[in-house]
């Protein structure tokens, strides 16, 4: 069993919070903590103390980058747990990547629904100006009391995970 029956084993993870996601704007604890924990078993039967650490160290890795994109208010708790379900599966290597390639695709919607909005000059305007704050005055102050743009952000992670298998297999 090598690294690809992991990979395929967190894809229905991932596929499955995708389909929740869209839904209803949540990951429930119910798909994440459980998966999570069994990435990290099956690492442990498998390989041992050496895949025990692999998971851990994958778990720590994503859910680490993830939590502090939830404390600028980036992303939800679920997304937090997800990727440490991620890492658990996959580790480091792997897991940063599909984080990677998850910030830059939504990057990429969020300026498309951006440019798309009746407000976008003055969103532009706003996150400018935020940016500005936080390089001038180190605020990290960047989310405006204004409604913030949203949208499930399994829509980025979803082709950041194929993305990140692609890369590898490449």
């Amino acid at each position: 069993m090598g690294v690809e029956w992991f990979i395929a084993a967190c894809g229905l993870y991932v596929v499955t919070a995708f389909v929740t996601d869209v839904r209803s704007m949540k990951i429930p604890n119910l798909l994440t903590l459980p998966v999570t924990a069994l990435g990290v078993l099956v690492h442990a039967i498998w390989d041992g103390w050496e895949g025990l650490i692999f998971s851990a160290a994958g778990f720590a890795a994503c859910f680490g980058i993830l939590l502090v994109m939830y404390a600028i208010g980036a992303v939800g708790a679920g997304d937090v747990k997800l990727f440490g379900g991620i890492g658990a599966w996959t580790g480091i290597f792997f897991g940063i990547h599909v984080v990677v390639y998850s910030v830059l695709y939504a990057g990429a919607i969020g300026l498309i629904i951006l440019l798309f909005r009746r407000d976008s000059a003055k969103r532009i305007r706003n996150m400018a100006g935020g940016l500005a704050g936080f390089f001038m005055l180190g605020s990290l102050k960047l989310v405006s009391k204004e409604k913030t743009l949203k949208f499930p952000f399994m829509l980025a992670v979803l082709p950041g995970f194929i993305s990140a298998y692609v890369y590898m297999i490449s």
